[in-house]
């Protein structure tokens, strides 16, 4: 066996890595698409892009292995994973179609892409290939930058520019015109007392020092409970805990030891005065 056909073999190491990461990845792409929850979606995408920049790294693409994980998975991955949790989607959300027949135009693309890609894996070459020594003899970031900006430069600038359009596009249709004249805190606060509305701050959540947490309300000083200390969502929810029997056997055994108290400090001063 002479030295070329030993360097195209692969060894036992890279093909259980391979077949190992390639079924989490696999696993990944499909938990993107049939999760029901975007939230899981977001997290199977993440999941992907580690599994490819180890990939990246295996096969000593090390910036891209770097960029990989810095860029798409710390980064744009986890930005859209914060935005979809702070904003929420909904399955409701998604079954709405804004645009018309734009799932027939997604399927489309789809259907080209797929044809392309396989296209391009059918006619390429796999007989004899340069190896990673001839690759990153320069350096690999060397390597990749000479590529990008020699053989595939108007590939990238044409990218830059979509990502560019792509993104001016999202801050157009997003942005709204204001029409009228923003009202000062001087009309807000006027507008709020002639609608009758909360004036002072809310008053804080809990009873006494013994519960100030923001799912207790407070009370009232006939004992009742005061439903503005209380956030709404919490009593949408029926997240509320009610220690207001609590908090008026405690104010009762207060004012009854206070009372003892009182009687004690009143009967030690009979006893002086009868002294």
């Amino acid at each position: 066996m002479n030295a070329a056909a030993t360097a195209s073999m692969t060894s036992t190491g890279e093909a259980v890595q391979f077949w190992i990461l390639a079924v989490v990845a696999t696993g990944g792409a499909l938990g993107t698409v049939l999760m029901r929850k975007a939230v899981h979606s977001a997290l199977s995408l993440a999941g992907t892009m580690i599994v490819l920049a180890v990939f990246y790294l295996a096969n000593g693409a090390y910036f891209l292995g770097v960029v990989q994980i810095i860029v798409y998975t710390g980064a744009i991955m986890m930005l859209f994973l914060f935005v979809v949790m702070l904003v929420g989607v909904t399955a409701a959300d998604s079954l709405k179609e804004t645009i018309r027949g734009q799932r027939w135009l997604a399927a489309l693309c789809a259907l080209g892409f797929g044809v392309l890609l396989f296209a391009g894996i059918a006619n390429a070459s796999l007989r004899s290939f340069d190896g990673l020594g001839q690759a990153n003899s320069g350096g690999n970031v060397q390597g990749i930058a000479a590529l990008l900006f020699t053989k595939y430069v108007f590939a990238f600038e044409i990218t830059g520019a979509l990502l560019i359009t792509a993104a001016v596009g999202a801050m157009v249709l997003t942005h709204r015109e204001r029409t009228e004249r923003a009202p000062t805190q001087r009309e807000l606060s006027v507008a709020r007392v002639r609608r009758g509305k909360q004036v002072p701050p809310l008053p804080a959540p809990g009873v006494y020092a013994r519960h100030n947490a923001v799912d207790v309300p407070g009370l009232l000083p006939d004992g009742t409970p005061s439903e503005l200390t209380v956030n709404a969502t919490l009593r949408a929810r029926g997240q509320i805990r009610d220690v207001s029997a609590e908090a008026l056997g405690e104010l009762a055994a207060l004012e009854q030891r206070s009372s003892e108290w009182q009687g004690q400090k009143q009967g030690e001063g009979r006893k002086g005065a009868a002294q």
